[in-house]
């Protein structure tokens, strides 16, 4: 197995996952809130006066509703709209308002795990929806088959131009509940009902490097609740086969949970701070990598990071290099040194307010800047992994 193929035979992720991974891509996460926020709400429909300030907005509503020649939406999505706008309104990229499908796909992807059918969610040159069971999952054991095409859930037809995220919420639902999907295979339709059940979605996995069986290649893909905990089991299986020396893949990592990232720095680093963290209102506090007994705390270690290396994963990666514990290899890193709260609203929509700053132990803010790579390598423009293979030559060379 060549380098490139290490990276194409690593296990199959939900592609409704898609839809969180850009979102992490903008850095929103950092520290998870729940709670429930009210929204500011005017009587619906009409939208009367109401509150002097928001004078302009009853006036824009009382004529379109008089003149609109269409279908006017419903009360929740005029509130949705409403509050999506003011948040807007604040001018920060990192402070959004995130819908109900996509906040729960969200908060799956922090928690670790959800409640479905165990199916990755793909789409056909048609558009169509297109199914590939996990392994022991309730959807291969009740005979849903790869390829087989999703047209109905419950009593929702899902077409080629339903959204991912529409459909990955109707297949989703609480552990224990019942959810009948009609699939298409060939000529027939046939039904399924099913009982949804706990799904894990990992974080990190690895694989020794094809060839040279003393590396281990780790890719963490974001940073979740569970992400130190599959770190460790990972790291530990991988010297089970006996690697010695390690490659930590941090790209396309939009970032995750602040805390997730500084378990993860107690398995890489021997203690140190990992970053400050900021704020208006309180004093500086600083994060210090938890012990751990982590073979990549001394082993031969390098990184991997791009453009899209974000946030909580830039966290991780900037104590690394401030402690010079191992070399950055790649591209420079996006750029996000802010930290969000995540809120969620009555109708599981989420809303992410920026409240902190956070810099590295070199109290570096790395907002728009990022982290500059100790071997600067560009992607090759064939296809090929030129990041992962000057790694491999780094170890190799270091022997």
């Amino acid at each position: 197995m060549n380098p490139r193929a290490v990276l194409e035979q690593v296990g199959l992720f939900l592609v409704g996952l898609a839809i969180v991974v850009v979102t992490f891509l903008t850095g929103y996460y950092a520290h998870a809130f729940s709670g429930q926020i009210a929204f500011l709400r005017w009587p619906l429909p009409g939208l009367p006066a109401g509150p002097e300030q928001y004078g302009l907005l009853a006036e824009a509503r009382a004529l379109v509703e008089q003149h609109f020649l269409g279908t006017l939406p419903d009360a929740a999505k005029v509130d949705q709209a409403l509050a999506r706008g003011y948040v807007q309104s604040l001018g920060d990229p990192y402070t959004v308002f995130i819908d109900p499908p996509n906040a729960e796909l969200e908060s799956n992807a922090l928690s670790g795990e959800y409640g479905g059918i165990g199916v990755s969610i793909g789409r056909d040159e048609s558009n169509q929806i297109v199914l590939d069971p996990f392994p022991d999952s309730p959807a291969i054991l009740a005979g849903v088959k790869r390829g087989d095409i999703l047209v109905g859930v419950d009593d929702k037809a899902i077409k080629p131009d339903t959204p991912t995220e529409d459909v990955t919420s109707a297949v989703r639902g609480p552990v224990g509940t019942p959810v009948t999907i009609r699939v298409r295979r060939g000529e027939d339709e046939l039904t399924f009902t099913l009982t949804r059940a706990v799904i894990a979605l990992p974080s990190v996995r690895g694989q020794l490097v094809d060839g040279q069986p003393e590396i281990g290649w780790i890719r963490i893909e974001r940073f979740s609740d569970k992400t130190a905990e599959e770190l460790k089991n990972v790291t530990q299986d991988l010297a089970g086969q006996g690697a010695t020396q390690y490659i930590l893949d941090l790209r396309d990592n939009g970032g995750g949970l602040v805390d997730s990232a500084v378990e993860a720095a107690g398995l890489v680093l021997d203690g140190g701070v990992v970053l400050y963290e900021v704020s208006k209102s309180e004093a500086e506090r600083t994060y210090t990598a938890p012990e751990s007994d982590s073979p990549l705390q001394t082993a031969p270690l390098v990184v991997l990071v791009n453009h899209n290396t974000a946030s909580a994963a830039e966290i991780l990666a900037g104590a690394v290099a401030a402690q010079d514990r191992a070399p950055l290899i790649g591209q420079k890193t996006y750029g996000k040194g802010s930290v969000q709260f995540v809120f969620t609203l009555s109708d599981g929509s989420s809303i992410h307010i920026t409240a902190k700053t956070w810099q590295t132990p070199d109290h570096e803010n790395l907002n728009g800047n990022g982290l500059d790579p100790s071997i600067p390598i560009e992607p090759d423009p064939n296809g090929g992994d030129t990041q992962l293979q000057a790694a491999i030559e780094y170890l190799l060379d270091r022997r």
